[in-house]
């Protein structure tokens, strides 16, 4: 099966040695995002940056949101998760992927957010 990597802009990406999302075959699987040159934003708009960082990502891969089946939002602060809980849900409020949202410390202290997906494109 065919390996393709998206590269995005994170300056992380090389340190770490990642890509921003994988594809294999007809599945595409988006890295952890966080809101890179965002830090600065509330919640709400740090989930907004990610969604756009993720979409970009996705679209470079032949996919879309509505091909997204799994999202998981790793949140700084439990008191963040209905504000970024609405904002994943601008999104995927009518596509309603399988979702979680864990409350965890993240690489950069002023990140609210970050988040994965997993994308499935139709044959």
């Amino acid at each position: 099966m065919k390996r393709t990597n998206i590269a995005g802009t994170s300056p992380y990406e090389p340190v770490i040695g990642f890509s921003r999302a994988v594809r294999i075959g007809n599945v595409v699987h988006v890295s952890g995002t966080g809101p890179v040159g965002a830090e600065e934003l509330g919640a709400a708009e740090q989930t907004r940056v990610v969604l756009g960082l993720i979409e970009k990502a996705l679209s470079q891969a032949g996919a879309g949101f509505e091909d997204v089946v799994r999202t998981r939002m790793f949140i700084a602060r439990a008191e963040d998760w209905e504000e970024i809980g609405r904002a994943h849900g601008e999104v995927f409020g009518e596509i309603r992927p399988a979702a979680t949202m864990v409350v965890a410390a993240l690489l950069n202290p002023k990140w609210r957010v970050e988040i994965e997906a997993e994308a499935v494109v139709a044959e």
